[in-house]
């Protein structure tokens, strides 16, 4: 089982994202997609050597890539929504289940936008999977991936049009830094709503 994954990874990455990779910003969109649903790919490392051979469609790579992307993580949040319920009750009582779906509920916009706007090694399947299972809308999941990644990619693309290609290894050089970063940001967003939310008036 082990070496017929291996052979399926090997493929993956020698011949299909290649094939996918000649079709240009169609690409983009493809491999965003499949990275997004299956095996990953290092999508920023794909991108900036995609953008810095066709910087004058930037746009259009980063647009398509977000949008594979987001179409991408429906099956994981397809998965979530099919028994992820049960997955998790089976580690957690129904008490905590239900206390973790109110807070996701309160915030599930951002709560899927700001990981997807993270690069690796942020856990970025669990909360899509998450997703899945507290029943985030269809509509507004698809718009806060859409979303994330489109703020990622486009930081990406000004780096590689300023610093060339090996602006995703900056990235992923300081990814544990922006990882927590952004979460801290997050944070302080987050404390800041609630307060106003619940302060009393004045």
């Amino acid at each position: 089982m082990k070496q017929f994954f291996l052979r399926i990874v090997a493929f993956w990455k020698v011949v299909l994202v290649p094939a996918l990779a000649k079709l240009g910003f169609w690409g983009a969109g493809a491999v965003a997609l499949l990275d997004s649903s299956s095996i990953p790919v290092p999508m920023d490392a794909y991108l900036a050597v995609a953008i810095w051979h066709d910087k004058s469609r930037f746009l259009l790579y980063i647009v398509l890539a977000a949008a594979g992307s987001a179409i991408g993580g429906l099956l994981p949040y397809a998965l979530g929504r099919a028994g992820g319920e049960l997955f998790l009750l089976k580690r957690i009582n129904r008490e905590r289940f239900e206390a973790i779906r109110s807070r996701f509920e309160r915030q599930e916009f951002l709560a899927v936008m700001i990981p997807s706007m993270l690069p690796p090694p942020a856990p970025w399947k669990v909360f899509i999977f998450s997703s899945g299972v507290f029943e985030m809308r269809v509509a507004l999941f698809l718009l806060a991936v859409f979303a994330g990644r489109l703020i990622r990619w486009l930081i990406l693309a000004l780096l590689v049009l300023k610093l060339g290609p090996g602006a995703a290894e900056i990235i992923a050089h300081h990814a544990l830094a922006a990882v927590l970063a952004v979460g801290a940001l997050a944070v302080v967003g987050f404390v800041a709503w609630w307060f106003r939310k619940n302060a009393p008036e004045l």
